[in-house]
């Protein structure tokens, strides 16, 4: 990756030492959710250190944190890589996600002000559709399922799905060249929002659970390809 790419991550809010190993995880995750670092990139000790302004030692404190995660894996005498995902890779974060995002749809209040941002979430992501913007169509999706998971209301629930919005990222990466690739997307999280706004509940459900396994084989074609 280029030094653009590091010079990006801002070392704003890194200084309360007593958290700085768990707030490097953090903003690394981000990137990693956000796409900014792929799958099987090289995490450069020196620049990260220099960037964030931080020990080598809290570094590597951080990274013990995303690897236990799943995100980043240590190979000997070459450095630490962020993971590339297999097949049960995909399949773990699928079933973490119909327990999460299900429970979310079967359980959580839904306030008319939140039914009205999962729908601006989507009016964005066909805006960016139209406009055949990948990244925009992308990120809309994880805002989208974010804020599903946000109306339980739980801080374990929240720092649970930025794990599994992460390694969802790193899921998709191998499709998300490919602009048909988010368009279902798009319309399966239109439907979903359509639904709950209806208070259909049951039908919500449904339509998730549909749309995971839909997701989920997908991915292991597209892996197993």
């Amino acid at each position: 990756m280029t030094d653009v790419m590091w010079s990006s991550l801002s070392p704003k809010g890194l200084s309360e030492h007593a958290q700085v190993p768990e707030r490097v995880a953090e903003l690394l995750r981000g990137a990693i959710s956000a796409g900014t670092i792929r799958p099987g990139t090289k995490l450069p000790e020196v620049e990260l250190t220099r960037q964030l302004d931080i020990s080598r030692h809290t570094l590597r404190s951080g990274f013990q944190i995303l690897a236990s995660e799943g995100l980043v894996e240590r190979h000997p005498n070459r450095g630490v890589f962020v993971h590339q995902p297999t097949a049960e890779d995909i399949a773990e974060v699928y079933r973490v996600r119909r327990v999460l995002e299900v429970g979310a749809v079967r359980t959580a209040a839904f306030p008319a002000e939140e039914l009205e941002h999962l729908h601006r979430i989507v009016s964005a992501a066909e805006l960016a559709r139209e406009r055949g913007d990948i990244p925009a169509m992308a990120q809309a999706n994880q805002v989208f399922h974010r804020t599903l998971a946000a109306q339980v209301r739980s801080a374990m629930i929240d720092a649970l799905m930025e794990q599994v919005l992460a390694r969802m990222r790193l899921a998709f990466y191998a499709k998300s060249e490919q602009p048909s690739f988010h368009h279902a997307y798009i319309d399966r999280n239109r439907e979903l929002a359509r639904l709950l706004a209806l208070g259909d509940r049951h039908a919500a459900e449904i339509h998730l659970l549909r749309y995971l396994d839909a997701a989920e084989a997908e991915l292991l074609e597209h892996l197993g390809g």
